[in-house]
């Protein structure tokens, strides 16, 4: 260690901008592969690939049973395994789990159109199944390795916030170009050009694995898993988590966003495509979002320290609310005028989004702090499973559930960019009232289900010692 850092009191490298940078670069790297799972697998498989928008929706929803198995059984692995790694648990994970990640990506997007639809829909699961399994060895550890970074409240907000930053960075270009590059002049997929896409992204995300492995410093201290320590109950420690309202209210948070956003995904994509016919301007609604974000970010540790995670979330709300509202009812005619007045509003719907998104990942840091507190026992890595488990079950279910409400809206997935113009209004509204069910959840888990306000925080903290 250089002459130059300054320790703490437990001789750890002091809590800096290291640590911020470190850990942003981990959801930099889960969102290499991540960002292109959303709108892009869902468009490859129907519109590219064309399987049966209503078929594919029931397929990603039995996928979605892998992930009961899945997610609770990596983070039970977690934190029954008694072997002690030179990295710790978390990084050992993310290391193993980062290369197979990189490869299982590639499978979601391998483009053989002219194969049979049976041999496609196996393509189709296996890819995702490998998928989903590497994402949850890298993306459990990660999120339960926040709350062994730190105890303090503000700085919790801050690696949340710079969670939220590294997902910026990722999602930002390929928001803005990834539309620009993947359309042909007719406003259609190439789907050839997403299997390179997907792999040059799978080796940048390695690369920022390896940089967070190296850097990131866990100041918490806990007690290692031994042979003489109680036998780990998955059953209990399920329960726990039921009872821990904490734990139940910051999951709903990004569950309620992920269910409107990954809804909402392809009908804005095919409301590009067939209301606005302009899908070059598409991926200025990713940016919106990353720029609301940037802005809300420097600000996320006095927010946490002055007003409480739970009360600016609240507050953030209630302008994504009134926002969706306005653009459910206020006329966005089908022009370059639309166009702004649309991103005007998801502008200011995505600010306040956009604290809620921020704080949540701080929340579930001090909900695994509150297990603690409850119960007796800290368990991160199933406590933070469950958690992504009910966040990748809405990751599934969301475009799902937006593509069978397209289908009913007249939605043809053999037209592509096509679609008569009556159906692309449809999907104008869909988008807005996706959006605007999606804030009032988010708005309910905040409010009446996370139980930690900032007075509540304070007595925890203090009674654990911290």
């Amino acid at each position: 260690m250089g002459k130059n850092v300054q320790l703490d009191e437990k001789g750890y490298r002091k809590f800096g901008m290291l640590d911020k940078v470190s850990y942003a670069a981990g959801d930099f790297g889960c969102n290499m592969s991540f960002a292109l799972a959303g709108t892009w697998f869902t468009l490859f498989w129907t519109q590219y690939m064309k399987i049966d928008s209503l078929f594919f929706a029931g397929l990603l929803i039995a996928l979605k049973v892998w992930d009961a198995i899945n997610d609770p059984l990596i983070g039970t692995m977690m934190d029954a395994n008694t072997k002690q790694y030179k990295e710790g648990k978390f990084k050992h994970w993310i290391k193993v789990g980062g290369f197979g990640l990189t490869v299982a990506a590639c499978l979601c997007f391998l483009p053989i159109p002219k194969a049979n639809m049976i041999v496609k829909c196996i393509i189709c699961a296996l890819g995702y199944v490998a998928w989903d399994a590497c994402y949850t060895v890298v993306n459990v550890p990660y999120g339960s390795m926040l709350s062994v970074i730190t105890s303090d409240p503000g700085e919790r907000a801050e690696l949340g916030a710079w969670r939220g930053l590294g997902s910026i960075i990722a999602g930002l270009p390929m928001g803005i170009i990834l539309p620009i590059v993947l359309y042909d002049e007719n406003q259609d997929i190439m789907g050839t050009r997403l299997f390179i896409v997907a792999l040059a992204l799978g080796v940048v995300g390695l690369l920022a694995f390896q940089f967070m492995i190296r850097t990131t410093v866990q100041r918490v201290e806990t007690a290692p898993v031994t042979e003489n320590t109680p036998k780990f109950n998955f059953v209990k420690s399920a329960k726990n988590f039921v009872k821990n309202r904490a734990a139940l209210g910051a999951t709903l948070i990004p569950v309620s966003m992920f269910l409107g956003s990954y809804g909402a995904a392809t009908a804005t994509t095919v409301m590009f495509q067939a209301y606005f016919q302009n899908t070059a301007v598409s991926g200025l609604t990713s940016m919106i979002t990353m720029v609301c974000m940037l802005v809300v970010i420097p600000f996320s540790k006095k927010l946490a320290e002055k007003y409480g995670k739970k009360e600016s979330s609240g507050l953030g709300l209630y302008l994504s609310i009134a926002a969706c509202i306005l653009m459910l009812v206020v006329p966005i005619p089908a022009s370059g005028a639309g166009i702004a007045i649309y991103m005007v509003l998801q502008l200011l719907n995505n600010a306040g989004l956009s604290v809620a998104s921020i704080m949540s990942n701080a929340m579930m840091a001090d909900a695994i702090d509150y297990n603690e507190w409850k119960n007796g026992v800290r368990e991160e890595g199933v406590t933070y499973s469950i958690h992504s488990f009910f966040r990748k079950l809405a990751q599934g279910v969301g475009p799902s559930m937006g593509l069978v409400l397209m289908v009913m809206l007249g939605y043809n997935e053999q037209l592509g960019a096509a679609q008569p113009f009556e159906v692309a209004l449809n999907m104008r509204y869909l988008v807005a009232a996706l959006y605007l069910v999606s804030a009032v959840l988010m708005y309910i888990g905040v409010k009446f289900v996370y139980n930690l306000d900032k007075e509540t925080l304070k007595k925890m903290n203090k009674e654990l010692g911290r």
